[in-house]
């Protein structure tokens, strides 16, 4: 009987059942774009190993392009500026995790707390519109704010008697307004992502809290933070694992590519861009390849440490 009952129960476990069906149909698309997108592409992989020449059709051009082992690789690790571009690439992605946890949590917390919710709604969108707005647009209000001869910020500082400043000349300021640029298109996308989770805390957490006369701040504390860290922490090792990745507007078209600033905003990102515009194909294949291996092997390496010290937080 013991046998036939395990019979009964694979059978039961691998029966094709409707519900099968749809979940199946809804995954096609999605299905399909990632073998389009994702998986068909990484065939181009071996450009990155050869001295890929356009001279005729993409496939002809790959298969007649001779190999050059890891000659591409050379140019990043050997060029003079390997160091400012690995430390730009990944200096900013350091402060834009921590500024892109702290700052998105601080605020849910505070739109959470409020007790109109027509207000909240309202500062919501405020600060979710500008993630929708392209680093074109921002980059032109930029150019509003910071030329040299129209600018706002000129015109504002000669009014107190300083003189001009040419922004797009001057690499000191650039770290910080980037990094201000950067959390203030992206804060209302992390702010969203853990105020719906608090909205789905239970209530009688802080009901009881509030009997036991626990102050706002205990609440925080106790209840609300240790209810996020699940989310925290997965958006931390998602966020480490593009540490090696760089918004290329906000480096590139905020900047304007002004050479003056290379220094302070040239990332891995916009090297790969300015080597495919002097048709090197396979050295900007090579350094997106190091991009792919570096960013795969710190997010397991983040997984992995999350999930020793608890293992509950950890991905997979």
């Amino acid at each position: 009987m013991s046998a036939k009952s395990e019979q009964l129960k694979k059978s039961k476990r691998f029966q094709w059942r409707k519900q099968d069906i749809e979940l199946t149909l809804l995954a096609i698309p999605t299905t399909i774009w990632y073998i389009l997108f994702c998986f068909l592409p990484m065939f181009g992989i071996i450009i990155a190993f050869k001295n890929f020449k356009i001279s005729g059709g993409f496939l002809s051009n790959v298969f007649n392009s001779p190999w050059v082992g890891f000659k591409n690789f050379e140019f990043l690790f050997k060029s003079n500026d390997a160091w400012i571009i690995i430390r730009n690439t990944i200096g900013y992605n350091i402060i834009f995790i921590i500024l892109g946890i702290v700052l998105p949590v601080m605020f849910a917390i505070m739109i959470g707390l409020l007790h109109n919710r027509k207000a909240g709604k309202v500062y919501q969108t405020m600060m979710f519109l500008p993630y929708f707005l392209s680093w074109v647009v921002v980059s032109a209000v930029g150019w509003a704010f910071f030329s040299f001869d129209k600018g706002i910020l000129n015109q504002f500082l000669g009014n107190f008697g300083v003189e001009s400043i040419n922004w797009y000349m001057e690499p000191q300021y650039w770290p910080y307004i980037l990094v201000l640029l950067n959390i203030w298109k992206s804060i209302g996308y992390g702010m969203i992502i853990y105020l719906a989770t608090i909205t789905g805390i239970d209530s009688t957490y802080y009901e009881a809290a509030v009997i036991d006369g626990a102050s706002i701040w205990q609440q925080i504390r106790f209840i609300t933070i240790p209810l996020l860290k699940l989310v925290i922490v997965m958006m931390f090792i998602l966020s480490v694992g593009r540490i090696f990745y760089t918004d290329f507007g906000l480096f590139y078209q905020v900047t304007r590519d002004s050479n003056s600033l290379f220094e302070v905003a040239t990332t891995i990102d916009v090297l790969v861009f300015k080597q495919l515009k002097t048709a090197t194909v396979g050295m900007a294949s090579a350094a997106a390849f190091v991009q792919s291996v570096l960013g795969c092997i710190t997010i397991l390496t983040a997984n992995w440490i999350v999930k020793k010290i608890d293992s509950d937080s950890a991905m997979i």
